[in-house]
């Protein structure tokens, strides 16, 4: 029976400790002592893990000494891997986690890496860090595996076990080893890999496959919108065929879709390769923020109103439904174009954490809307809260001859006065 050691613990990393613990000892590693805390008490920001999860894993200890992890023999890291603002990748969290992981590294150990990198990256960044810091010989001393994340945060009926695994290893032993790990967890069954690079391409183009796919579909409600033909009519009549993909338009933020290809491309241009398809999808899809933006603008001025100090409520700030995660979520760019039009944006969301908010963003939430004060309403969010709300709820917060936007197309054909 394996130690393992959960560095970060996040949406990725608690549910893999919660899953571990069922057959493994497992120590949770994070550097946020009020994560800790939380978690120490039984309560998890996230709500991915439950209380009563959380209680029932009596195998799973939460730690930010590196000391408590030090006897360990599989370390899984689990950390961040997010972009710039030149959306170039960092990968800061991820040395640094390394770092910390060559400083207790043994001989025998194996480091698993979760977060999604461009190929190459585990052996060609991470494992040297981890020589260098530890003094040991890679594939001699110490070994390294890749196993990319699939959660999805929000989604209770998709959780860790039951989501098929890609798995690999530095040497086809090692290979076997990680994957057998994680199939005596993952019902789902598992995926070996012929070797990382791969097990790392395979993860990346996961998310870029469905970034490219949702960049056709907005672009395709921008030609709609231009032909007075609405986006969610067309797609419900193409969606007879019986191989037609399934995808919506809207923002596309959080930390996988907005962020994966970005790691793709950059090390495509590294290696002499301009890629340009995908681009073109990023483009469509960091572009739809000011494009809802200007649609609902123009609708206000139709309708009478003056843009200077018009007052709009968005209704949802997080990157999806039924989720409080809040990273990259392109709501805000929804938000800034309205305020370069002149508007007053207030913003509320029922899942979101508004001191997170007024951290990462300088939002501060509004936690309750006044009925009859606006001049527009846009839902951006498809909580369950707003999706449970009508048309005459959703109008309750406009002035007279107010404009309502549903972004996310939940009410009926014609209740709204805008869909995307």
């Amino acid at each position: 029976m394996k130690k393992i050691a959960i560095i970060g613990l996040g949406y990725v990393g608690l549910p893999l400790a919660a899953a571990f613990s069922a057959k493994h000892q497992v120590v949770g590693f994070d550097i946020s002592t009020t994560r800790i805390t939380d978690l120490k008490n039984g309560g998890d920001l996230t709500r991915e893990v439950s209380p009563e999860e959380l209680a029932a894993a009596t195998q799973l200890s939460f730690t930010n000494s590196l000391d408590a992890i030090a006897d360990c023999s599989v370390f899984i890291v689990t950390v961040p891997t997010p972009i710039d603002g030149f959306n170039t990748p960092d990968l800061t969290p991820l040395i640094a986690a390394s770092e910390s992981v060559g400083s207790v590294l043994k001989r025998g150990d194996i480091v698993i890496y979760e977060s999604t990198v461009y190929p190459g990256a585990t052996e060609e960044v991470c494992v040297p860090v981890l020589e260098q810091v530890s003094g040991l010989k890679f594939n001699v001393d110490f070994h390294a595996g890749y196993s990319p994340e699939r959660v999805n945060p929000g989604d209770k009926q998709h959780r860790v076990s039951s989501i098929m695994k890609v798995t690999s290893g530095s040497t086809p032993a090692i290979a076997e080893e990680v994957d057998a790990l994680y199939a005596g967890i993952i019902t789902a069954g598992t995926h070996k890999a012929s070797s990382i690079k791969v097990a790392e391409a395979a993860k990346v183009i996961e998310n870029t496959q469905r970034d490219l796919n949702i960049a056709l579909i907005n672009e395709l409600a921008m030609i709609f919108a231009r032909l007075g033909i609405d986006t969610h009519e067309v797609l419900a009549a193409a969606g007879t065929k019986w191989n037609f993909i399934p995808f919506k338009p809207g923002l596309v933020g959080g930390h996988c879709i907005g962020v994966d290809p970005y790691y793709l491309t950059h090390k495509a241009q590294a290696i002499g390769y301009h890629p340009e398809i995908i681009l073109a999808g990023r483009r469509v899809n960091d572009g739809m923020g000011a494009y809802v933006a200007a649609e609902l603008v123009k609708a206000m001025i139709k309708a009478g109103h003056t843009i200077a100090k018009a007052r709009v409520l968005v209704m949802g700030f997080t990157f999806k439904e039924n989720c409080p995660d809040l990273r990259n979520t392109r709501v805000i760019d929804v938000v800034k174009e309205l305020q370069e039009f002149g508007c007053a944006a207030d913003i509320t969301d029922c899942w979101a954490d508004s001191t997170e908010a007024e951290r990462e963003y300088g939002i501060r939430l509004t936690e309750q809307p006044e009925q009859g004060s606006y001049d527009g309403v846009i839902l951006t969010v498809a909580h369950s809260e707003y999706a449970s709300m009508s048309a005459d709820d959703l109008r309750g917060y406009l002035k007279q001859d107010g404009v309502l936007y549903d972004l996310k197309g939940l009410l009926p054909l014609g209740e709204a006065d805008l869909r995307l």
